[in-house]
């Protein structure tokens, strides 16, 4: 992984490749490489042994013309606010791929969760949700899950809003428990989008998905449902990794029981089926199809040079620099971008928004359904740019689909004041 990219940057780079394709006033270019605001704040909080922890924490608010501010909330030590900047403007072109109505959102705090007690993380995220409290509402900014973060986080942060406010709001935020507002297939949906963009991606290319060999690096929630999905497609998954490792088997691992050996032991490396390689080994495979579901910077301009899938469909947030985009391209691999094929996530988070809007829910398959719907529909107006307009890659086709709404919203809105 490359620590010395700045995501923020990349993120800012992907957006000038595209509208280098679109007739864009520069002033209004420059607004949407920037976010509208950051919060910034540091939360005290009383551990368990009675001491003070100081924790750095962040959210940030980059484009809200096409509706409220979407986007997750991480636990990780790396968070910081360059990094909430990219992932906060990347969920904004997200939104529009996928022909949702939000802006970008993202938010985190820097810390390992593995270092803090249940008690210790709830006290932790309550105190970030009183800091949130005067930005996020179901009309202003919707958290979600993202790193480190699920169900239990999400209810807190939901029940911390709502006894400030006195209020019921389960549309607060999403990604919650279904007794609490949340919604059936939110748990899978991301892993589900990058199984419906890499299935459209073969079919598109001319690929057989029989038999095709695929590799996941990074093996948590996104990963192990995208691996479990390929499988059933027909895909033979030959390797997966988490930060322990990678194991590998040429003729197949079992991804469901890879799953259950983490959650047993906590780590891939533990499964007994295959050999151990590093992350690295797996990165470089010769498979048809290599799915990065780990963090952003993966593959750098060297490790790009070495990578032998076929097809790349990004689960993670921007798991390629830009200089690495530019290696695959020119080697003819076929990137499918993160702002389409982790887009369940915040589809499903979107249906979700609007069950607790109207106090009616759907059934798991509804959502899975609308879900399929709402993928095809994005990938068929991405292959469309790429081959109307002659684009270099996916990549940039998605953003010029994805600039071009947000454009219109921002002149429909007119400026003010």
């Amino acid at each position: 992984m490359s620590d010395a990219i700045n995501p923020f940057e990349s993120l800012q780079e992907q957006v000038d490749d595209a509208a280098a394709h679109l007739d864009v006033d520069p002033g209004v270019l420059a607004r949407l490489k920037h976010p509208e605001r950051v919060l910034e704040t540091n939360l005290g909080v009383e551990m368990d042994d009675g001491s003070v922890e100081l924790f750095r924490a962040y959210r940030s608010q980059f484009n809200g013309a096409r509706g409220p501010y979407k986007g997750g909330i991480r636990y990780h030590p790396q968070v910081d606010r360059e990094e909430v900047k990219a992932l906060s403007g990347w969920m904004v072109y997200k939104c529009a791929v996928v022909d949702i109505p939000y802006g970008g959102g993202k938010g985190g705090i820097a810390l390992d969760p593995a270092d803090y007690s249940a008690a210790e993380l709830e006290r932790i995220t309550r105190a970030f949700a009183t800091e949130l409290r005067p930005l996020i509402g179901e009309n202003r900014d919707i958290p979600a899950p993202d790193v480190n973060t699920g169900r239990r986080e999400m209810n807190w942060i939901k029940d911390t809003y709502e006894t400030l406010e006195n209020t019921t709001e389960p549309g607060v935020i999403t990604g919650k428990a279904p007794d609490s507002g949340g919604s059936a297939g939110r748990v899978e949906a991301t892993g589900r989008s990058v199984m419906i963009t890499a299935r459209e991606a073969f079919d598109y290319l001319g690929n057989d998905v029989a038999g095709a060999t695929v590799a996941v690096q990074g093996y948590g929630n996104a990963g192990s449902v995208a691996a479990k999905l390929l499988e059933d497609l027909g895909m033979d998954v030959v390797a997966v990794s988490d930060s322990s490792g990678a194991v590998y088997d040429p003729n197949g691992l079992d991804a469901r029981a890879v799953k259950d050996r983490k959650a047993e032991t906590g780590d891939v490396v533990d499964y007994e089926g295959g050999e151990v390689i590093t992350n690295e080994d797996l990165l470089t495979l010769d498979v048809d199809l290599l799915v990065p579901a780990a963090l952003e910077n993966a593959i750098d301009e060297v490790l790009a040079r070495e990578v032998e899938a076929d097809v790349v469909v990004e689960a993670a947030n921007g798991p390629l620099t830009p200089d690495a985009d530019d290696v695959l391209t020119e080697r003819d691999v076929s990137v499918f971008p993160d702002v389409l094929a982790n887009a369940g996530g915040v589809t499903v988070s979107y249906f979700e928004w609007v069950q607790n809007r109207q106090r009616f829910y759907w059934s798991e398959q509804r959502v899975n359904d609308e879900l399929e719907t709402v993928i095809v529909n994005a990938f068929d107006a991405l292959t469309t740019a790429y081959e109307e307009r002659d684009l270099s890659n996916f990549r940039v086709a998605a953003y010029v689909v994805a600039i071009e709404r947000v454009l219109s919203a921002t002149e429909q809105a007119g400026f003010w004041p």
